[in-house]
């Protein structure tokens, strides 16, 4: 492939791609930092000082209190986050178990006492504006796929700059700026200079992010490969018109695991779970598996646990893209390090659009000169 055509793909990528990725750059930002911010402004919600040895009350009496406080409702999960929230039980609710994702409100227990500690209004405020413009620009699953699309024309960008770049650094020393020529030449010596910077960063965010960008597809082919495969047998079976205790669903799955953490409980009915099934979710304990998930399906009606089965691969690549994207899952300074190279690669998006803008003045005037200079010769007697 030719330098020219190289060039063409560089152009054309990037110019498609770049006013969206410079949205996602600028959003991404804050949410970096999204653990602070919330910590910053919104009020923090913590659970009253016990002794340690407090029992935690039966999830039984817990999703009582969840539907007392929303009458009309229905649970759908139950999540916990007991290092950033302490004994606290958090629950999603919705006037059914099949409504659209922003029909859902949360109750947030005091898991020893069942006490409502909070129960926010509708989502808003500025680090939901910021998420939902990062996430799908506010059009649910087509802004979704369509973002997730930006991000692999921006790798397309890299991938084809690297191309374009390693010729042109045989004829100089790496990080040469020629501060002495034109100041388009200067941006463009810097534009080089920041994108093989980035390069890794921008390539690690932008795959992780189309990756993202793909999360309802993935649950769906889980929904459709290995969760229908393990509920096989519940296929032509009715739904259960009453179901049993959430409390001995988590005993029994507690008991087909080892040396990991609740994370979620999904109601028969929801997206991660089957018509026929509790879907209790487990975290591991270590950097890695603490990203990872180990679902236990648990039979409603009876309370038999199936056999547990891992995630496949497709499932647990979108899990650990997730922290890769937002760079935190190495604390402060790894959060300090990603919103440094988010900062570049908004210099890079900005100087190719100054850069491209020069390009099409420069052609405009020569252009404007070469025919002012046939009209001239024209006229001449």
């Amino acid at each position: 492939m030719n330098v020219k055509l190289w060039f063409l793909i560089h152009k054309w990528s990037s110019l498609v791609c770049t006013l969206f990725l410079l949205m996602l750059c600028i959003t991404g930002l804050p949410l970096i930092f999204h653990h602070e911010l919330e910590h910053l402004l919104e009020d923090e919600i913590e659970a009253p000082a016990m002794p340690a040895d407090t029992p935690m009350a039966s999830l039984d009496v817990l999703s009582e209190r969840a539907l007392s406080a929303r009458p009309g409702d229905v649970i759908r999960f139950m999540f916990w986050d007991e290092e950033d929230h302490p004994h606290q039980t958090f629950v999603s609710m919705a006037p059914s178990l099949d409504a659209a994702p922003d029909d859902s409100r949360f109750i947030t227990l005091d898991s020893r006492t069942g006490a409502v500690l909070d129960e926010p209004g509708p989502p808003g405020g500025f680090l939901y504006i910021m998420f939902k413009l990062h996430v799908d620009m506010f059009a649910g699953l087509p802004g979704m796929l369509f973002l997730g699309f930006m991000g692999l024309l921006f790798v397309v960008a890299i991938v084809s700059g690297v191309v374009l770049y390693t010729p042109f650094m045989r004829k100089l020393d790496f990080g040469t700026v020629r501060r002495q020529r034109s100041k388009r030449l200067k941006w463009l010596d810097l534009h080089n200079l920041l994108g093989v910077v980035t390069l890794v960063w921008a390539l690690v965010v932008g795959l992780t992010g189309a990756i993202n960008t793909l999360s309802p597809i993935v649950v769906g082919l889980w929904q459709q490969g290995q969760l229908a495969a393990m509920t096989a047998d519940y296929a032509d079976q009715p739904p259960p018109t009453q179901i049993g205790s959430v409390q001995q669903a988590l005993d029994t799955a507690n008991s087909r695991v080892d040396g990991m953490h609740l994370s979620l409980i999904a109601w028969p009915g929801t997206q991660f779970s089957s018509q026929h099934h509790y879907g209790v979710f487990f975290r591991g304990d270590t950097p890695l598996t603490a990203r990872l998930l180990q679902p236990v399906l648990i039979d409603a009606g009876s309370g038999r646990a199936l056999e547990p089965e891992a995630l496949p691969w497709y499932v647990q690549t979108l899990l650990l893209s997730q922290p890769l994207h937002f760079g935190d899952y190495g604390g402060m300074p790894l959060k300090v390090i990603w919103a440094l190279l988010d900062i570049i690669t908004i210099v890079v998006l900005i100087s190719g659009l100054y850069l491209w803008q020069g390009r099409r003045a420069s052609t405009a005037r020569r252009v404007d000169e070469v025919n002012s200079g046939g009209l001239a010769e024209e006229a001449q007697p």
